[in-house]
């Protein structure tokens, strides 16, 4: 007697699907094959289904203006770390702590590329309020022609994407900004407030301890330049006007990134430094108080020279010598 709930043993099966015996098909080998190839095709017809569903799962899980950097993400793993970190803010953050986090943020953008940081939905130097619209343009490789570097000021729709990017939703406010063909870039989190600002150059933290200003700037393409909290003794010391976030006399940190040190220059009693910048001439660095007083052409407060010797470089000598 045979109970419809008994499982069927493996001689039954077989015998169902005519192996096993002499009428069966595995020894027929024009059988075998039409079976190996019924399993490719739908193996491939699997793949096609799930490579069409694709963009619509990325745009359920991260949005659409990622699933447009699918491509490039592909081949661009710190890009994808990226992308993981800074759409899962808040899990991670309890995961880690906030401070682990916006510290980690820094570091990925400081490996970035300048397409990862696009496809992150991140103002650029075509338009800061809103994510990048032309990423079939803008995630293609750059070309370089031979002997010269990628351009340092790239403004969209254009390959290799902007060299510029400004976030003006998120708490962190990240301004990101490219030089010298994207071989350096500043990576800086203002926080909402000039104590809470982290500044890192080339994957470096530069300015700890220090109150930043929202912003600095590349001068020469090796220089990068920010304002930070003047000295409280200044006669001129006071409450910023509105919109500043600093006080009314500040200092000016520069970051040389073909040497990879810092300098923090404090103005003195007599030097009104409301807004100071930096020149590059002659191979020496010109400190101006205002960008209306380098525009005018005059004597800089502060002349220093570029490549001077390190002070704790024990084989460069004395430079008065001789």
């Amino acid at each position: 007697m045979k109970w419809s709930w008994r499982a069927k043993s493996k001689a039954e099966t077989k015998a169902e699907d005519g192996e096993g015996t002499e009428t069966g098909l595995e020894c027929d080998a024009e059988s075998i094959g039409r079976r190996i190839q019924r399993r490719t095709d739908a193996a491939g017809e699997a793949a096609a289904a799930a490579e069409r569903a694709a963009p619509m799962l990325v745009a359920e899980r991260w949005g659409g203006r990622v699933a447009e950097w699918g491509h490039w993400l592909a081949r661009s793993p710190t890009g994808v770390d990226l992308i993981h970190w800074w759409f899962d803010e808040a899990e991670l953050t309890a995961l880690v702590g906030e401070d682990r986090y916006v510290e980690r943020l820094g570091e990925l953008l400081s490996q970035a590329s300048a397409r990862d940081i696009a496809a992150m939905g991140l103002g650029c130097t075509r338009r800061v309020d809103r994510a990048c619209r032309f990423a079939e343009v803008c995630s293609q490789d750059p070309v370089v022609p031979p002997g010269e570097k990628l351009a340092s000021h790239r403004h969209g729709e254009v390959p290799g994407a902007c060299s510029s990017f400004i976030d003006c939703f998120s708490k962190h406010e990240i301004d990101v900004t490219f030089a010298d063909g994207d071989r350096h870039r500043s990576v800086l989190l203002f926080r909402d407030h000039p104590g809470e600002a982290r500044l890192w150059v080339d994957g470096v933290r530069v300015g700890e301890g220090e109150w930043l200003d929202k912003g600095g700037f590349w001068e020469g393409e090796r220089f990068f330049t920010i304002r930070i909290e003047g000295p409280e003794d200044h006669p001129e010391q006071g409450i910023g006007a509105m919109g500043n976030q600093l006080c009314t006399i500040v200092s000016l940190l520069i970051h040389d990134a073909q040497r990879g040190t810092t300098r923090i220059l404090v103005p003195e009693a007599t030097e009104s430094w409301t807004d100071p910048v930096l020149a590059v001439r002659d191979g020496a660095g010109w400190v101006y108080p205002t960008r209306e007083a380098r525009a005018a052409g005059g004597a800089p407060d502060r002349v220093f020279l570029l490549d001077e010797p390190e002070a704790d470089d024990p084989e460069a000598g004395d430079p008065e010598a001789g």
